[in-house]
């Protein structure tokens, strides 16, 4: 047998499992045994199910002892962010509402990754339902940055982010409505994807803003998180909003793809983005991967996307609105915690939401509420589905002149606990970047490009509807060129 290495990426563990050389529950065994050595500092983790990992682990070393075969991620430890339905473990969203809840069902991308053989270890930290930027909103406790523990490794998906970055997951699951997924991998050094809207079913996701919210891996590589989407892509009737099958094939073989770029490759640079407020260190390490770019073969081109600084303010209207709907059910009688001792329906509506629910959870709902109420509608949610539309079309001309867009992915490098808090302005600033994609329904990537004072950089690469394969072929080009990238210190 080999030997296991917690960074063996996750392409080789499954090929070694498949291969008997090495066991699914070693594999487990490893990854347990460094998320004990990690969690004290890092606390990427809300649930552990070591009993049914290790069950799992033994059906798949079962299945290969017999000869049987086995699926493409044999073997390897997932960790699922804690908004994304597993029926072994509670979900609770980092919600005190939902504290102790087990959904008695599977979301669907938790079936499809069941199916290709990956062991489940475990539920990540999270910014409350998913609002945030830092994984400080945790209704239980934030989550600390491996590179540098006093820092935060990104929001919402904080957790699934540190948990790759420390070794104590191959590779994760996160969700991505503002910049979720690709924030969190841009502060943690790791790869993390969002995918063109519908080609990954939401089923069993709990919802935020239902046409913006996307499932996408995280993981240390492109190739792993080629390998992920390649498994939990594909149209699902259990979700409205899901993607005919035919919407996948271009995802077909997206992880057996050469390294090098398509030839007469045009990415395209808009002019606001290097308008915007952004780091020096930031600034650099982006102008250096496009010129490795440039060096490969890619030509530059600069392109306008001209309402680019109205896409905060119309996310985060627009988000808002969708997630004072969905998150209305939890009102202690549907749904989540209910309150002891209220005196009547209102007093037990107003006790279990306002005990359960944080502050960023409530600001989110009460300025949701404002934008859809009466007399507001017309002037606030209207308008931001207006700006939407103009948003989207400015993709669609600068696309017109190139095949790709990249940018830096976050304005600036893990910020310190706390630095932000108290402003929620300056946190949602963050998300400069990475709120446009999902209005426009984009896919989009994030692939570390240097450090900034020994802190990670990310390189954001966004493309057309469905071309996801593009951009993980851009992305592994880039990646190939650029070389190994360090892990967090020691």
């Amino acid at each position: 047998m080999a030997a296991f290495a917690p960074d063996l990426p996750a392409r080789e563990i499954a090929r070694c499992v498949r291969a008997g050389d090495l066991r699914a529950a070693d594999v487990v065994e490893s990854a347990f045994a460094r998320i004990d050595a990690t969690e004290p500092q890092v606390r990427a983790y809300l649930a552990k199910d070591r009993e049914w990992a290790f069950a799992r682990a033994g059906l798949v070393d079962d299945r290969v002892r017999g000869g049987k075969p086995v699926g493409p991620l044999a073997g390897v430890p997932v960790a699922v962010k804690d908004n994304i339905c597993v029926d072994t473990m509670p979900c609770t969203a980092a919600s005190r509402i939902l504290e102790g809840w087990t959904p008695p069902y599977r979301a669907t991308v938790v079936d499809r990754l069941l199916e290709a053989d990956a062991i489940i270890i475990g539920k990540t930290n999270l910014d409350e339902f998913a609002m945030g930027s830092s994984t400080e909103n945790s209704g239980y406790f934030p989550t600390r940055n491996p590179w540098d523990p006093s820092r935060v490794p990104g929001g919402s998906s904080g957790g699934s982010a540190a948990a790759v970055a420390a070794g104590s997951a191959s590779v994760a699951l996160g969700s991505d409505t503002g910049g979720s997924i690709r924030q969190p991998a841009s502060l943690c050094g790791v790869v993390g994807m969002k995918p063109t809207y519908g080609l990954v079913s939401r089923f069993g996701l709990l919802a935020f803003a239902s046409s913006l919210d996307q499932i996408g891996p995280l993981a240390r590589d492109v190739d792993d998180a080629a390998l992920v989407l390649e498994a939990i892509a594909g149209h699902d009737p259990l979700d409205s909003t899901s993607l005919p099958a035919a919407a996948r094939k271009p995802l077909n073989g997206a992880a057996a793809d050469g390294d090098g770029l398509p030839a007469g490759l045009r990415v395209g640079v808009p002019r606001e983005y290097l308008e915007a407020s952004v780091d020096e260190g930031v600034r650099r390490a982006v102008a250096a991967a496009l010129d490795a770019l440039r060096a490969l073969g890619a030509t530059t081109v600069d392109v306008s996307l001209p309402h680019t600084a109205y896409g905060i303010a119309t996310y985060y209207i627009l988000a808002t609105a969708e997630a004072s709907s969905n998150l209305a059910r939890y009102d202690g009688v549907h749904y989540g915690r209910r309150a002891p001792g209220a005196r009547d329906i209102v007093d037990l509506y107003s006790r279990s939401r306002g005990e359960g629910f944080g502050a960023e959870v409530k600001r989110r709902i009460f300025l949701g509420t404002f934008v859809l109420s009466s007399g507001y509608y017309d002037a606030y949610y209207l308008k931001g589905q207006r700006v939407r539309a103009l948003i989207r079309d400015d993709f669609e001309k600068a696309f017109a002149r190139c095949d790709v867009i990249a940018g830096p992915t976050s304005p600036v490098t893990a910020f310190r606990l706390g630095e932000r808090t108290a402003d929620p302005l300056k946190m949602y600033a963050a998300d400069v970047f990475t709120v446009a994609q999902p209005l426009a329904g984009i896919p989009a990537i994030s692939v570390p490009c240097g450090l900034a004072d020994g802190l990670p950089v990310g390189l954001q690469l966004a493309g057309p509807p469905l071309a996801d394969s593009l951009l993980l072929r851009v992305a592994r080009a880039y990646e190939s060129a650029r070389g190994r990238f360090p892990g967090p210190p020691s």
